[in-house]
């Protein structure tokens, strides 16, 4: 109520909106300004909420996301192991599509191939958002391209900055690493239970662990000010509901392969693509329907890259 309000809500207002006594009111408003809001309280005239700053909680996320679906249903933890883990239990469990699970902090984030993803206390948007789409599950894979897609959208909403998607599940701001994506989903047969999208945005970093300093990055350092995670994650689920709209259109990346490629890092550039028992390098020419990265050789050969089979790197500067 104090976010939508344009100027000071009475005491009074509130007490008969929700129903409930003027002393609830006034824990309430202690509260809120224990988790960090900036309220100010004149007689007379009542409440009006001056700042939110950078808090994130249930409360919080619930009365930023705006979206039909997408983040509307939001567990919070203060802390877990992994958003991914947490949601893949929530799902098991029956959680509809579109719940989001977010935390504070994740003492095992994770990141591709079972490396760790550092995720600390305070400064990221750690998010595991679960979907039930009716599709074929080598069709999974793709809601990572359109969940790169939705942060690259989500950061230039709130910030203003123009993010690139590096394929199939990092995004870069200035050739450093700001996003890391992991996708991971459960099937019977030839149908997917779900699929939980687990996105990790550098968001309030000042720095970075020696060995990942150079190649990492965050909106704070990007912009120089602090950014505000909920509406970070706000953003993404609006962007990622859009997208998934039309990715379930044609069920494939048609009617959003053009837009991916004008985000594409990699695009016309050199990459290396390591496979488990080969490797070449050639020019990435983009991503085709089906989300595999085309890349040409120097005989002229198109090779199709399929995402989870390898990994592409850049040699032009950043990992």
């Amino acid at each position: 109520m104090l976010k939508e309000a344009d100027d000071y809500l009475s005491g009074q207002d509130i007490c008969e909106q929700l129903h409930v006594s003027r002393t609830a009111v006034w824990k309430i408003i202690k509260q809120l300004e224990a988790e960090g809001y900036e309220i100010d309280a004149v007689r007379n005239k009542g409440y009006r909420l001056r700042m939110a700053g950078d808090i994130l909680s249930r409360a919080e996320l619930e009365s930023t996301i705006k979206t039909e679906w997408a983040g509307k249903t939001v567990v919070y933890l203060d802390e877990t192991d992994s958003t991914n883990t947490e949601a893949k239990k929530a799902a098991e469990a029956g959680a509809c599509h579109g719940t989001l699970v977010v935390a504070d902090y994740q003492s095992m984030g994770k990141g591709r191939r079972g490396r760790c993803w550092d995720a600390p206390h305070g400064v990221g948007a750690w998010m595991s958002l679960i979907c039930r789409p009716d599709v074929h599950p080598s069709c999974a894979s793709m809601l990572t391209l359109v969940s790169g897609m939705a942060v690259c959208d989500g950061i230039r909403a709130v910030c203003g900055l123009e993010a690139q998607i590096k394929w199939p599940n990092d995004i870069v701001i200035g050739g450093k690493k700001v996003c890391g994506i992991l996708t991971e989903m459960s099937t019977e047969l030839e149908c997917i239970n779900y699929v939980v999208a687990g996105i990790g945005v550098n968001v309030n970093n000042r720095e970075f662990p020696e060995e990942i300093r150079d190649v990492a990055t965050s909106l704070l350092l990007e912009t120089g000010a602090m950014v505000s995670r909920s509406r970070i994650i706000a953003a993404t689920m609006e962007a990622f509901e859009a997208y998934y709209a039309r990715f379930m259109k044609y069920k494939s990346m048609k009617d959003l392969m053009d837009l991916y490629n004008e985000r594409l890092a990699n695009l016309g550039r050199e990459v290396r693509v390591l496979g488990t028992d080969y490797s070449y390098e050639g020019t990435a020419l983009g991503i085709d329907e089906m989300g595999e990265l085309l890349v040409k050789t120097e005989d002229g050969k198109v090779h199709h890259v399929i995402s989870g089979e390898v990994s592409v790197r850049g040699i032009y500067g950043y990992v």
